[in-house]
C-alpha cells in the first residue's frame, strides 16, 4: 500500500458519516473535501431541496471544525458577519464582539441575497483570512473555508455577486436532481424517522436528526491529509495544460471576460486533491477536464452577440477543452 493510498484509508469514516445521511451526493462530497483539503472556498447553485444546506451541516459534523451558518438577507450588515466594537460605559474602552465569521467552515446560506457592502466585507475574509474591525485587524481560524449557497431560479430579491467575489470561490458546483433510485432512497430513509421528543411534546424528527457527529475527523488527521495532498506531483505537462486552458479563455471569440491567474491556481490545487481522494500520488489529464466546469464557468462572461445566437458558457468551455485534446 502506498503512502497516499495509506492516508486516503482515514478519509473512509468521514465519508461514512456523511453517506449515511446524504444519499447520491459523492460529487459534491468530492468537492468539499478538495476545498477543505486545500483551503479553498466553494459556492453551490442549486433549487431549493437538493440537500445543499443538510450536506454542509453532515461535513461539519464529520470533522473537528468549528461551523457557523450566516443567513443572508437584504438587510444584513457588515457587522452582523465580521463583528463589531461595543463600549462599555463603566470603563470607557471599547471591546471587539467576533461576528461569525470568526469559524473553520462558514456556510454563507442565499449569499447573493446580500447587498454589495456585505460582500466586500466578506472579501478581505475570504481572500486574506483575515478582517479589519475598527483600527484592529484579526486573523481568522485556520483552516478557513467559506461554502456559500445561491439558488440560480429565484431572482427576486438578490443581488448579482461581483467578478471579484465569483473569483474568490475556488469552485462553483452546480447540484442537479437525484435520479429516481436515488430520490426513492431518500423517500424511504424519510419513513424510517421517529419523534423527538421536547417536554412533554414531540416533533417529527427530520434529516438533520439523522446527523451522526460521534465519528469525526480529527484536526491531526485532517492536517495530515492537507500535507498529503501538498506532496501530490504535478507534472510541468500538466501545469502548461492548466495555463493554455485558462489562456484560451481570454482569446476565445465569444469570451468578454477570460479567467484570471486564480484559475490556473484552483485548477492545479483542485487537482492534487482530487488525486488524493482517488488514492494517487500525482495528478493526470482527467482531473483537469473533471474539474474545468466548476473552476472556470463562475470566472467567464459571454460576449453579448454570443448569449443572442443561443451560445452557452458550458458549450463554450466544452469547445476549448476539446482543443486541448
Amino acid at each position: 500500500m502506498t503512502d497516499a493510498t495509506a492516508l486516503r484509508a482515514k478519509l473512509d469514516p468521514f465519508y461514512a458519516t456523511v453517506e449515511g445521511v446524504l444519499i447520491g451526493q459523492r460529487p459534491l462530497l468530492d468537492r468539499l473535501l478538495m476545498a477543505v483539503l486545500t483551503d479553498g472556498h466553494v459556492l453551490l447553485e442549486g433549487v431549493p431541496g437538493l440537500a445543499k444546506t443538510l450536506a454542509l451541516r453532515t461535513v461539519a459534523a464529520a470533522l473537528e471544525l468549528s461551523f457557523k451558518r450566516i443567513q443572508f438577507t437584504p438587510d444584513l450588515l457588515p457587522a452582523d458577519v465580521i463583528g463589531t466594537q461595543i463600549y462599555n460605559p463603566r470603563t470607557g474602552e471599547f471591546s471587539v464582539k467576533q461576528g461569525p465569521v470568526f469559524a473553520n467552515v462558514v456556510l454563507a446560506d442565499e449569499i447573493n441575497r446580500a447587498p454589495a457592502k456585505v460582500q466586500s466585507a466578506l472579501l478581505e475574509a475570504m481572500q486574506e483570512r483575515r478582517v479589519s474591525i475598527g483600527d484592529t485587524t484579526h486573523d481568522l481560524p485556520a483552516p478557513f473555508l467559506v461554502i456559500a449557497t445561491q439558488n440560480p431560479i429565484e431572482q427576486a430579491g438578490t443581488f448579482e455577486l461581483p467578478e471579484a467575489q465569483l473569483d474568490r470561490f475556488m469552485l462553483r458546483h452546480r447540484l442537479t436532481y437525484p435520479s429516481p433510485a436515488d430520490e426513492q432512497e431518500v423517500v424511504r430513509r424519510s419513513l424510517g424517522l421517529k419523534l423527538k421528543r421536547q417536554g412533554d411534546g414531540a416533533v417529527p424528527m427530520s434529516a438533520f436528526d439523522a446527523i451522526d457527529s460521534s465519528r469525526r475527523l480529527s484536526v491531526r488527521e485532517l492536517t495530515e491529509a492537507m500535507t498529503a495532498v501538498q506532496n501530490i506531483h504535478v507534472s510541468e505537462v500538466f501545469v502548461r495544460d492548466c495555463v493554455e486552458l485558462v489562456g484560451l479563455t481570454r482569446r476565445n471569440e465569444h469570451i468578454e471576460l477570460g479567467a484570471s491567474p486564480r484559475a490556473a491556481l484552483a485548477l492545479v490545487h483542485s487537482s492534487r486533491a482530487r488525486a488524493y481522494i482517488q488514492g494517487r500520488e500525482y495528478v493526470i489529464p482527467e482531473d483537469l477536464f473533471a474539474l474545468a466546469e466548476d473552476v472556470i464557468l463562475h470566472r467567464i462572461r459571454l460576449r453579448y452577440e454570443a448569449l443572442a445566437e443561443g451560445r452557452r458558457s458550458a458549450d463554450v468551455l466544452r469547445d476549448i477543452l476539446k482543443s486541448l485534446t
